[in-house]
């Protein structure tokens, strides 16, 4: 065996080629801070993108990150760091602002949608597609179910409501509803549990959890949010912008 290869096996036996340490302040931002905000501060469950946080962009060594970290912000759902010594919250005031540096200057990786980029719309032909070729207004009304939806949701989540309206079935009842024949004649319906090629279920109306093989019954479902669904086989880009600039109206 050559002398390279015996040189190979030997950095790896030892535990492979040295890597280079860790940024100051990774290992604790990870820990503390990773989950929500994601382990390179990019945005994660819930947090928001940090590298583009105007908190971070007005921190000066500290000067503001500091107290949030240690004492949090609870009424937004951050808890308190008060564990975290001097050293560690210099360390992790640092590993953020290492991060937003790095982002500046890779813009490819930004995982975050401005507002800004999102209403470059034309609020008329938004207005116009919802009341025409969308119909959107056949189920929905701007004075109705939609007023003040631009307060409620506002930016991504709005664009995420109108892509993906089902999303929120863990807060609300799910819209659907199925009718299932059984082999004995007998119809139920009730609310849409669950559907797939196996398995059709519902609440009936007492309450209960019911399901049957799909293929040993015959069911209908009847579902609202189909309309979203086959919609987006047709929505253009200038569509969904110029829809979003004008819910963005109904405050």
């Amino acid at each position: 065996m050559s002398a390279p290869w015996l040189l190979v096996l030997y950095i790896y036996a030892q535990g492979g080629p040295a890597q280079g340490a860790a940024p100051p302040g990774q290992a604790v931002f990870a820990s503390r801070c990773g989950f929500c905000h994601g382990r390179d501060a990019a945005g994660g469950e819930g947090g928001p993108d940090l590298t583009v946080s105007a908190l971070v962009a007005a921190d000066v060594n500290g000067d503001r990150l500091t107290a949030v970290i240690r004492d949090g912000r609870v009424d937004k759902g951050m808890p308190a760091f008060g564990s975290l010594g001097a050293s560690d919250l210099s360390a992790v005031v640092a590993f953020i602002h290492d991060q937003k540096k790095k982002a500046e200057t890779q813009p490819g990786r930004r995982r975050s949608v401005d507002l800004a980029d999102l209403l470059t719309g034309n609020v008329e032909a938004g207005r116009a597609y919802f009341d025409g070729a969308g119909g959107c207004a056949r189920c929905h009304k701007p004075d109705g179910d939609l007023a003040g939806v631009a307060s409620r949701l506002r930016g991504l989540a709005l664009m995420q409501r109108l892509l993906n309206p089902g999303a929120n079935r863990g807060q609300k009842p799910n819209p659907a509803t199925v009718t299932v024949t059984v082999p004995t004649g007998e119809r139920i319906t009730g609310q849409l549990a669950h559907r797939d090629e196996f398995t059709i279920a519902m609440i009936d109306p007492s309450g209960w959890y019911r399901s049957w093989p799909a293929t040993a019954v015959r069911f209908t479902v009847d579902d609202p949010l189909d309309a979203h669904r086959a919609q987006l086989a047709k929505y253009t880009d200038a569509d969904l912008h110029d829809v979003l600039s004008y819910l963005q109206t109904l405050k």
